[in-house]
């Protein structure tokens, strides 16, 4: 086997994904407060799972704020290093299906936007909007930061009963706007709001403020495919949130892939050698 892996060393989750060949082996995360515990502990993992030994792995790639601890080479194998910028681009194009012109969405802790245009990743732009802020204010209002839980609570929530929208102010459609669009976040909580209501407009708000600003962009440029990837996929209400800018923006296209929070891991195991920098052993 000559196996390449990506490992995206994140704030708090080290994502790992692997390529023999063409195939995609299982990917894996881990939570750990420390860089290096988490590189190790995810590759470690990652070999368990896959059945591998050291000697399958041909090549290891890494990106991500954590890289940035990591100044030698991982178990004495050739070890690179990948932009994370070109690693979106990359892993945005992994699941673009032969799409020409996109732009990738990595919602991680914060939010970037890359367009690639034939292959070319080029930085767009960022926002401090993302996953930390689900927490953060998780925290603040429902007292946990525990993700799954967070996940669990917002998927019996009612978004309705928190967000103010164009049918609650307006008895007909407004030009461009469809009922069901929000005017104002959190415009209609009252101190009765219960927690699954709460989290539902958390969620809802973080990731409609990152499809908005991701079509916002995009204007005056050819993007209509936008690809979203990174933890905050997880959350079904990506799907929903993506049907309704469409109702703003036509021509436009959110999808939501498969393995999406893998999806700068994969990018990093599949960016081409002219992108890599090399760590020595």
């Amino acid at each position: 086997m000559e196996i390449v892996v990506g490992i995206d060393i994140g704030g708090s989750t080290t994502k790992i994904a692997g390529f023999d060949g063409d195939k995609m082996l299982i990917p894996v995360q881990i939570s750990a407060s420390n860089a290096i515990a988490s590189l190790f502990g995810a590759f470690g993992k990652f070999l368990y799972d896959n059945k591998l030994e050291l000697k399958d792995i041909k090549q290891v790639n890494l990106t991500g704020v954590g890289s940035a601890t990591v100044n030698q080479a991982i178990y004495g194998l050739p070890t690179y290093k990948v932009d994370e910028f070109t690693a979106n681009g990359v892993g945005g194009g992994y699941f673009a299906e032969g799409k020409s012109e996109f732009m990738v969405v990595s919602m991680g802790t914060g939010t970037s936007f890359v367009g690639v245009k034939n292959g070319v990743p080029t930085h767009m732009g960022g926002i401090g909007i993302g996953g930390g802020t689900i927490i953060g204010l998780s925290k603040l209002m429902l007292s946990t930061n525990d993700i799954d839980k967070i996940t669990e609570i917002a998927a019996r929530g009612n978004v309705g009963n928190i967000d103010l929208r164009i049918a609650d102010i307006s008895p007909d459609p407004l030009p461009g706007l469809d009922m069901n669009v929000t005017a104002s976040n959190f415009g209609k909580a009252s101190s009765r709001a219960g927690c699954e209501d709460k989290a539902a407009g958390i969620v809802h708000m973080v990731i409609e403020s990152i499809c908005q600003t991701a079509a916002l962009i995009a204007q005056n440029t050819n993007i209509k495919d936008f690809i979203l990837i990174g933890a905050l996929t997880n959350f079904p209400q990506c799907d929903e949130i993506g049907v309704m800018i469409r109702t703003m923006f036509p021509d436009y296209n959110f999808i939501v892939p498969e393995d999406g929070e893998y999806g700068t891991a994969i990018g990093t195991a599949l960016a081409e050698k002219c992108c890599l920098k090399h760590i020595a052993g």
